[in-house]
């Protein structure tokens, strides 16, 4: 029984940084979901960082909703569009054993805060025979209370760090607060998993990676996620994971700015300020990375 002032509490909802407080047993929260979990796709991934997928896959769960409405969303089908397929922590456990028979290097949460209830009971019925690493895949916007309770369950986070700004955070992703609720979750997540581990494989097993992906025409905005890094998180405390492979999805034609690809000359003069500032523990992403078929099928494989 989730005491009714409990984060968990999903009857008045505060999962994420919305605190939309809605009733989710009765009607959809802020992320588009009502109680019951749901997912639309559970198989191998190959498309992670190499410390991630490895050589046979990140076995990654793609949960449907989000609390971020980001107007290039590649995910949008689920994210915002309401695929996905009911199924309980019973059948959710199942999976996660599913995933690791099948030779997964980890168990894959994508976008699944709003489902933690669900995803924190599977995690334990499946924990006696789940013996492969958690990793929290989500956006970056995360309460610090919400990583707190996923002491314990997760292994390895991955977050985003979208933007710096407001006013992009703002236009793109309708979340003004972005950035000082991003950075204090990331914070949060390396003071609990401390510096990456890798098993004998170089296959990550604890620790935080932080994506960034830099965006058309915010090639500062970049710069300044990147000096904050340096000058506010702990030297070898996460690895950096500067993507290129913005791909105008979704309702990017709504906006002028993002509405085409990254250049090379953008991309390399981000991946040159990592480099001065001595951010180099990590992974960088060849131009050609820009492709739509990086997108899985969302065909509710494995559930």
């Amino acid at each position: 029984m989730i005491p009714e002032n409990s984060l968990l509490d999903i009857t008045h909802c505060r999962l994420c940084p919305r605190n939309c407080g809605i009733n989710r047993k009765e009607r959809a929260g802020f992320c588009g979901e009502k109680a019951a979990i749901r997912c639309a796709r559970a198989a191998l991934h190959h498309w992670e960082e190499p410390c991630i997928s490895g050589t046979r896959g990140s076995g990654t769960v793609f949960f449907s909703g989000c609390c971020l409405k980001c107007c290039f969303c590649q995910n949008y089908q689920i994210s915002q569009e309401g695929l996905g397929k009911e199924l309980s922590p019973e059948r959710l456990a199942q999976i996660f054993l599913s995933l690791q028979e099948q030779g997964a290097h980890n168990i894959n949460l994508v976008t699944g805060t709003h489902f933690l209830p669900g995803i924190l009971a599977a995690l334990d019925l499946a924990r006696p025979k789940l013996s492969i690493p958690v990793v929290y895949n989500c956006g970056g916007y995360e309460k610090p209370e919400v990583i707190q309770l996923l002491d314990g369950y997760v292994d390895i986070y991955l977050p985003d760090l979208k933007y710096f700004d407001s006013k992009l955070s703002s236009e793109y992703s309708g979340a003004g607060d972005y950035f000082s609720v991003a950075s204090r979750a990331v914070s949060a997540m390396i003071a609990q998993t401390g510096s990456p581990v890798f098993n004998e494989e170089g296959i990550m097993i604890r620790g935080v990676l932080i994506r960034h992906m830099v965006l058309p025409g915010s090639r500062k905005d970049s710069v300044s996620i990147l000096r904050w890094l340096e000058e506010n998180l702990p030297k070898d405390g996460f690895l950096l994971s500067l993507l290129s492979q913005y791909t105008p999805f979704y309702k990017s034609s709504e906006h002028p700015r993002i509405n085409r690809r990254l250049t090379t000359y953008e991309y390399e003069k981000v991946l040159e300020e990592a480099v001065s500032l001595g951010l180099t523990r990590g992974f960088m992403q060849e131009k050609s990375s820009a492709k739509e078929e990086y997108t899985p099928p969302f065909d509710l494989e494995g559930l």
